[in-house]
């Protein structure tokens, strides 16, 4: 199914290091917003491409090695887009052992018939495919439904949201659902794309391609995608910082009103929480390298 059994030394190594960090990074978003606990079912939903392929094989291996009990379904929803190979996904699932369903729904027409032509068809089609996975859970029992978006994703939603929509509001590791009946998780919240693309090369995974929204050009999302891009080649960990950033919010440093009572601040005698510090060096955070963790600290990290 994979290249991995033949590889030589020196790129086994490689991969081995790569599965290490990104089973990492995943157990660690798991432990930190309690994304899975004991008894949860998670529905993951695959698509059929390298991030939500990657997700639900390092969540099988999780399921293996983590002292909770929890189930894991497969979902696919087939949109019935012209020329989808029906046949890939239920035949890899069966390959890997885990229970899965296909849902089919024709959202496709749907989506080329509302939205006219030359516009972006991405807002319709993940509304009308979000409501079918929420309902496909409710009927699947599930206690969780687990998306493939990664790090990268939510940084580029960050800055579409600056740029386009005027608020500084991200894609969240973990939310609830409009209607409050579903528990949404991103394991992959800690992953880099690129990680996740050398992965999904080295395992081989049977990919999809998506003929609606991933052959669009000039969309928004593509332009963020190639800015951070950029940013990364010539200013290397510029995108670790930003990430780190989404955690460590500071609201009196802000200007909303509704998060921080500006109004009511006033002088004191005592040292102020986070006021302004003007004349120490800033302290710059470095990500730890995860090269020598083993089994056991995978374990411990996705402890519940």
């Amino acid at each position: 199914m994979s290249q991995i059994s033949v590889l030589d030394k020196k790129h086994k190594n490689s991969f081995n290091k790569l599965q290490k960090r990104i089973r990492h990074h995943t157990g660690q978003a798991i432990a930190d917003f309690n994304m899975i606990e004991d008894g949860d079912k998670v529905m993951v939903c695959l698509s059929g491409g390298k991030d939500s392929y990657t997700m639900l094989d390092v969540l099988l291996h999780m399921q293996r090695v983590a002292p909770i009990k929890f189930s894991i379904v497969a979902v696919n929803l087939d949109q019935k887009q012209p020329g989808f190979p029906e046949h890939v996904l239920p035949e890899y699932l069966r390959q890997v052992g885990v229970d899965f369903k296909i849902v089919e729904e024709d959202t496709y027409s749907i989506v080329v018939d509302k939205v006219p032509e030359g516009k972006t068809t991405c807002a319709l089609c993940s509304r009308l495919r979000r409501a079918i996975l929420y309902r496909t859970a409710s009927e699947l029992g599930a206690t969780k439904v687990a998306l493939g978006h990664h790090r990268d994703d939510m940084l580029e939603t960050l800055f579409l949201n600056m740029f386009y929509g005027g608020k500084l509001k991200a894609m969240p590791p973990k939310l609830v659902s409009d209607d409050g009946q579903q528990i949404v998780i991103r394991p992959l919240a800690y992953c880099s794309e690129k990680d996740i693309a050398a992965y999904s090369a080295y395992m081989e995974f049977p990919i999809i391609p998506c003929n609606l929204c991933g052959s669009q050009e000039n969309l928004q999302r593509q332009a963020i995608k190639g800015m951070l891009s950029d940013w990364e080649q010539r200013y290397p960990g510029r995108i670790e910082s930003m990430a780190t950033a989404m955690q460590n919010v500071i609201p009196s440093h802000l200007a909303d009103n509704s998060q921080f009572d500006f109004a009511g601040l006033k002088t004191q005698e005592t040292p102020y929480t986070d006021g302004d510090i003007g004349f120490d060096p800033p302290v710059i955070a470095r990500t730890p390298t995860i090269d020598s963790l083993d089994e056991f600290e995978t374990v411990k990290i996705i402890s519940l």
